[in-house]
């Protein structure tokens, strides 16, 4: 019973570090355009500064987790302390400075690359802790995340046209500030397995081409992820013009974001029962043709329902490829690179994005909506085949048994 309690509150707090996270970023990765449109800034500048922070963000990413795989002075939870002040710090300055287009762009495109990078450091946290003896349960605590974010997109439209764009820097500031006292005091036990684990010689194979001989099948999986998200980024991407297109408008645009963020808790939560039934390999390649399928429902779509239906699939899409993609990574790889596996994973998942922002709008401008989900639909096809080659073809590096154990 006590370790039930003990379990309980480890996943509370780490379930609050969460809730937090993705609270703000519905507030500046969603909103950024609202954001920066209503300070000013064109379409063309939007597009310019988000594909710099996303770019910036993925090549900082594997970096900043090789210097916390060194066991040095920068350890997760030191990093997202650091994070979580960059954001508060960042939005306060932001809430003062007005009409000054070269200041806002620096100081949100920090803000913005920032949180992207301290998310697979979060991840790497809850498995840090797990190994030396916190009971937390990551997918129940990343499904809430996700709830958190579907309830703050419900309502943070509504608020801005009552009280304006403000009220989203007011926001980062009030969940920063609570992230931080949650972190602050988030401090890992000391265990016997803790010590023995800190006591291996590991070798951190911090160059890119050593690290992908080391982990080739996660390594060509990333091919595919850049893929996935491809696809999945232009669904996202350029929502409202394929809801426009087929009869919806902003409420419907609302649903549909509502719809595929609160999917995602059920299997989150529920990913710890399925890992000891499912191997995380396995679940990514499920992911891979879930994504697939999500994209390709949307070239027959006529109407709003078919758009629901394609939605839907975020159940095995992202809901699954989430936490499997961490425990495979939690499972496969030394612990000396594990943070840099969980930010390869998050860079991949960036770099995507940012290929859907350079490609899709032209596509889109030039060629119309069904062209740009046709080649979408190819591209995640591809993805699909090439994780499906990675998982079953390569070698897998297992350092672990049992997967889903601590989950």
């Amino acid at each position: 019973m006590e370790s039930t309690k003990k379990g309980g509150l480890w996943t509370l707090r780490y379930t609050l570090i969460n809730s937090t996270y993705f609270i703000a970023f519905c507030t500046i990765h969603a909103c950024a355009a609202v954001y920066l449109l209503a300070n000013g800034f064109s379409n063309t500048e939007v597009g310019v500064l988000l594909a710099i922070a996303n770019i910036v963000s993925a090549v900082f990413q594997p970096f900043i987790a090789g210097v916390i795989d060194k066991k040095g002075v920068l350890t997760n939870r030191r990093f997202i302390l650091i994070s979580v002040m960059i954001i508060l710090l960042g939005s306060v300055v932001l809430l003062f400075v007005k009409n000054i287009k070269a200041v806002i762009f620096f100081v949100f495109a920090l803000i913005y690359m920032i949180q992207f990078a301290y998310q697979p450091v979060m991840t790497a946290l809850c498995f840090e802790y797990q190994k030396a003896g916190s009971k937390i349960n990551y997918g129940l605590a990343r499904g809430l995340g996700s709830a958190s974010f579907a309830v703050t997109a419900a309502f943070i439209g509504r608020i801005i046209e009552k009280r304006g764009v403000d009220i989203l820097l007011f926001v980062n500031i009030a969940v920063m500030a609570i992230s931080f006292i949650v972190v602050f005091t988030f401090i890992k036990p000391k265990s016997s397995e803790a010590s023995a684990d800190e006591s291996r010689k590991e070798v951190a194979h911090n160059n890119l081409i050593d690290f992908a001989k080391t982990y080739p099948a996660f390594a060509l999986f990333l091919v595919g992820t850049i893929c996935f998200y491809f696809a999945h980024n232009m669904i996202n991407d350029f929502m409202i013009q394929i809801i426009r297109h087929l009869g919806g408008g902003e409420t419907e645009l609302g649903y549909s974001n509502f719809l595929q963020a609160i999917l995602e808790l059920p299997v989150m939560a529920l990913i710890g029962f399925i890992l000891k039934k499912i191997p995380s390999k396995n679940l990514l390649i499920m992911s891979g043709f879930a994504f697939f399928v999500k994209i390709a429902i949307l070239i027959f779509a006529t109407n709003m329902a078919m758009m629901y239906l394609s939605q839907s699939f975020q159940l095995f899409a992202y809901a699954v490829f989430i936490p499997a993609a961490a425990y495979y990574v939690s499972t496969t790889m030394e612990e000396a690179d594990q943070v840099k596996g969980q930010a390869y994973v998050t860079s991949a998942i960036t770099v995507g994005g940012v290929f859907s922002n350079l490609i899709s709008g032209v596509i889109l401008d030039h060629f119309g909506i069904k062209v740009m989900l046709i080649i979408g639909t190819v591209v995640c096809a591809v993805g699909a085949i090439t994780a499906l080659i990675a998982m079953t073809k390569l070698k897998h590096h297992n350092v672990l048994k049992g997967e889903g154990s601590n989950g």
